[in-house]
C-alpha cells in the first residue's frame, strides 16, 4: 500500500497543495497533521503512520522536512520503515530512497540542512523582534486599562475605596487593580 504523509506547522497553513501531489503520486491512504517539525515526539499521526506501516508498504511525503527537521529523528524514521519492510520516497528530493546504500547518510546530511534552516528561521525571528522592540513595538496582550484610568485607580485607592469597588467600575478584575500603585 501507498501511504502519504503531509505536514504544516500551524492552523493557518493550508495543507491542499502536499494532499493533492500526495494523491497524484498513488496514495491511498494520508496521513495529515498541523504540527510543528521541530520534533517528533508530538506528532501524533506520524506515529500513527509509522506503526502502519507492513512489508512492501511505501511512505511518501512532498519533501524531506514535512517528515523531520533533525537528522536524528530522519534516521530514527528511516530505521522503522527499513524494520516495518517498507520504504521511504519523497516526490521533491528523489535522492532520498530506501533502496539505496547511500540513504543514511543522505537523509542525515538533509536533516541536518533542514535543522539548519530551522535555527535559521529561529534566530531571524528573534531578531526581527529584537528590533521591534528597538523601534518601541508591544508584544504580549495589550494593557487593559490606558493610562489615564490607572491614574484614575491610583487616585481611588488613595483615597481608601475598595479595590472590589473600583474594579467593577472600570470592568476589571480585582488582582488588576491591586497591580496598580
Amino acid at each position: 500500500m501507498i501511504y502519504g504523509y503531509a505536514r504544516v506547522s500551524t492552523e493557518a497553513q493550508d495543507l491542499a497543495y502536499q494532499l493533492e501531489r500526495l494523491r497524484k503520486a498513488g496514495c491511498e491512504c494520508v496521513f495529515h497533521e498541523k504540527r510543528s517539525g521541530k520534533n517528533t515526539t508530538d506528532r501524533p499521526e506520524l506515529h500513527r503512520l509509522l506503526v502502519t506501516l507492513k512489508a512492501g508498504d511505501t511512505l511518501l511525503a512532498t519533501v524531506g522536512d514535512r517528515v523531520a527537521r533533525d537528522p536524528l529523528d530522519m534516521l530514527l524514521i528511516l530505521n522503522t520503515v527499513r524494520n516495518a519492510g517498507a520504504t521511504l520516497r519523497l516526490l521533491d528530493e528523489a535522492f532520498v530512497d530506501t533502496f539505496s546504500e547511500t540513504d543514511d547518510l543522505i537523509a542525515y546530511v538533509y536533516g541536518w540542512a533542514a535543522r539548519q534552516h530551522r535555527l535559521k528561521i529561529l534566530y531571524n525571528t528573534a531578531a526581527g523582534r529584537e528590533r521591534a522592540k528597538q523601534r518601541g513595538v508591544k508584544f504580549g496582550r495589550p494593557r487593559k486599562l490606558g493610562p489615564k484610568e490607572r491614574e484614575m485607580v491610583a487616585a481611588r485607592r488613595a483615597k481608601g475605596e475598595p479595590c472590589g469597588r473600583i474594579a467593577r467600575a472600570f470592568g476589571v478584575s480585582e488582582s488588576t487593580i491591586h497591580r496598580i500603585t
